[in-house]
């Protein structure tokens, strides 16, 4: 059998679990924006988004963040139908997990 290292709790890194909480907080207010605006496709896509960032561990945060970062497609983005006000905040507190947690991956494997 494998040998796996421990999933730390998010509580050990709290730049982690802030930037996480300032996400989910992000998500929410873009999926009320989905809501309002009546996109049932971006309403579906972004909904699990916002208990993801406030409850999974975090390995599993990095795919959150990327599925989250993907809704901002050069064919396709969520900027085509919402506005920046919910948009950008929420794309600079996916940028800045997915920065935090590349620079943990990286010193956890030194």
């Amino acid at each position: 059998m494998a040998h796996r290292d421990p999933v730390p709790a998010r509580h050990e890194y709290p730049e982690i679990d802030a930037a996480a909480l300032d996400a989910a907080r992000a998500a929410d207010q873009v999926l009320a924006a989905a809501v309002a605006a009546g996109s049932a496709r971006w309403t579906r896509y972004l909904a699990p988004m916002p208990d993801r960032f406030r409850d999974e561990p975090i390995p599993v945060l990095r795919a959150a963040a990327r599925a989250a970062r993907a809704a901002f497609g050069v064919k396709d983005s969520i900027r085509d139908v919402l506005p920046p006000s919910v948009t950008e905040p929420f794309l600079e507190a996916i940028d800045r997990l997915l920065k935090l947690i590349a620079r943990w991956e990286m010193h956890r494997h030194d």
